[in-house]
């Protein structure tokens, strides 16, 4: 899949407490930048967030540049599906304005389409827009799964998988 660009900042915030974080080392060179998480701390909570998805991926590594907001991921995914639902999990996350997919999938298969959701938008409306039929809103809610708990739960910006 290679580079995802996402809009930086629209995202959910990252709540998720991987493995327990030791306090920050704070430098005496420069002065601390209140509520802006460490590169690592970011690294750490997406890797949590995406172990808490239980996708199946294999040796999952996660690196996060603070500098130009880009998130590295590495490792096997199961399925086609369980990659593409990693880089979207990680791309709506706020502080991700980038996603460098490089996963491998074990068995490959052809890749979805996206859709970044536009203000006024539900599923049904995007349902409708991309198969003519309002009623297969439950297909995109289905594909978007675990990353969508409530179909009525979208927020402009974010991408979702179109099967």
């Amino acid at each position: 899949m290679g580079f995802f660009d996402f809009v930086k900042g629209i995202g959910k915030k990252n709540t998720a407490s991987p493995v327990e974080q030791k306090p920050a080392v704070q430098s005496t060179s420069e002065p601390a930048v209140q509520n802006e998480p460490s590169a690592q701390e970011v690294a750490n909570k997406l890797l949590g967030l995406l172990q808490g998805l239980d996708l199946g991926i294999k040796q999952l590594v996660v690196e996060y540049n603070a500098t130009t907001d880009l998130a590295t991921l590495k490792g096997e995914a199961p399925s086609q599906a369980a990659k593409e639902k990693a880089v979207l999990a990680v791309g709506n996350v706020d502080h991700v304005a980038r996603v460098d997919d490089q996963l491998t999938v074990a068995t490959p298969e052809p890749e979805s389409k996206f859709y970044t959701v536009k203000s006024g938008d539900n599923l049904s409306k995007i349902a409708k827009e991309v198969y003519g039929d309002a009623n297969k809103y439950q297909q995109i809610f289905e594909a978007n799964k675990p990353l969508l708990k409530d179909p009525n739960e979208i927020f402009p910006g974010q991408v979702l998988r179109i099967p």
